[in-house]
């Protein structure tokens, strides 16, 4: 049986993956904040420790603090990036001892549109997200020789509750009819590439960003 960590999977995508994984007989471990607090390395560190080992990690929690350059504080960046970014990167250091033992391992990253895109403060949220893109690009460099295969998705607008916290309903309408496909994405429609990501059925892809986005990027 493989064993899978996913974060961020009290609700939204990171829930809709958990749900997808455990019908399909994966053991799923996911903390909550109290077991595992992202703002804080040794919180990452003392939950791995608790845990004998993943084959499969999900890096999916994220926080998005509207913010302009002026509006934005230290703290508030530094919070954004621990928790979007460093977060990520601790945890990958955390779990591939164990994956290279086994000689497997399927690490899935969460970026955004944002990571090449931007809007009006949305800034602290691009800065974090590229720096994800970054970390996939070059786990999967280092990493795939151990058949440990690193990716990152890059979701576009999908009907969670950071997305109906960020925009008003008449915003997600205009959002939704400026896309493409003329309507937004749905968790599952992401979970279900996240668990061929995940999968053995991936054997070749690694070190990509992956804008699931319903053709944002095209326009």
């Amino acid at each position: 049986m493989r064993k899978a960590l996913i974060t961020g999977a009290s609700r939204g995508i990171g829930k809709t993956i958990k749900e997808l994984f455990e019908k399909n007989g994966i053991k799923v471990f996911a903390p909550t904040r109290q077991e595992m607090d992202l703002k804080f390395n040794d919180s990452i560190k003392k939950y791995i420790d608790t845990i004998s080992g993943v084959d499969i990690l999900i890096n999916c929690a994220g926080i998005n603090d509207l913010a302009s350059i002026e509006e934005m504080t230290i703290e508030k960046l530094q919070e954004m990036i621990q928790v979007n970014l460093i977060s990520q990167t601790m945890l990958i250091k955390y779990v591939t001892p164990y994956m290279k033992k086994q000689k497997y391992g399927r690490i899935v990253n969460f970026a955004s549109i944002w990571c090449d895109f931007s809007k009006e403060r949305r800034i602290m949220y691009s800065i974090a997200k590229a720096g994800v893109k970054g970390l996939t690009t070059a786990t999967g460099v280092e990493l795939s020789k151990y058949n440990i295969l690193c990716n990152a998705i890059a979701p576009g607008f999908i009907n969670t509750e950071m997305t109906s916290q960020n925009n008003t309903p008449e915003q997600i309408k205009v959002l939704a009819e400026a896309l493409p496909i003329k309507r937004m994405g749905e968790p599952i429609e992401i979970a279900e590439f996240v668990y061929f990501l995940a999968s053995e059925k991936n054997s070749f892809m690694t070190g990509q960003t992956v804008f699931v986005d319903g053709g944002f990027s095209c326009v």
